[in-house]
């Protein structure tokens, strides 16, 4: 990866198009941020190879694919320690309802998003499987109400 390149008014706009669209034409680009096709696709490669725009993806509705049900996972460590962070880190990457999963700081050490299809599998996901990882000292479950807020929204 090469050096985080300067990033101008030009590539934050590149940048908010394509969290909008990540399927937008060239042409179509250069037409939202006021360049020509020639110099956008240059923008885009470099900001593609400098690692500012790590990929592209499809965004999934869980709900359309049967789960309905997501729920936010506090987990606590008995110990922060290099051996219990890979080893918790490899048995949660095995897991395929762990859709999110982030180290954190404060009170807990990890912050899951589990994506089931309803109570009783988050049920039977969190005892039989979560809370039988070597190391895990607590969890704490929050459901969610409503998004009010996604990421796709903010500004570069």
């Amino acid at each position: 990866m090469a050096e985080t390149p300067m990033i101008d008014q030009f590539d934050r706009k590149i940048v908010q198009a394509l969290r909008r669209d990540g399927r937008m034409s060239i042409l179509d680009l250069s037409e939202a941020v006021g360049l020509s096709p020639t110099p956008v696709s240059r923008r885009v490669r470099r900001l593609e190879e400098s690692g500012v725009i790590t990929g592209y993806a499809a965004l999934i509705n869980e709900t359309a694919l049967g789960f309905g049900v997501s729920v936010f996972v506090s987990v606590k460590l008995d110990r922060q320690v290099d051996d219990a962070l890979e080893s918790f880190e490899s048995a949660v990457a095995t897991f395929p309802e762990v859709v999110d999963c982030w180290l954190m700081t404060g009170n807990r050490d990890y912050l899951l998003r589990i994506a089931t299809e309803g109570l009783r599998e988050f049920e039977q996901f969190l005892v039989g499987r979560l809370t039988r990882v070597r190391g895990v000292a607590s969890i704490e479950s929050s459901i969610p109400l409503r998004r009010v807020k996604s990421g796709l929204s903010r500004t570069a």
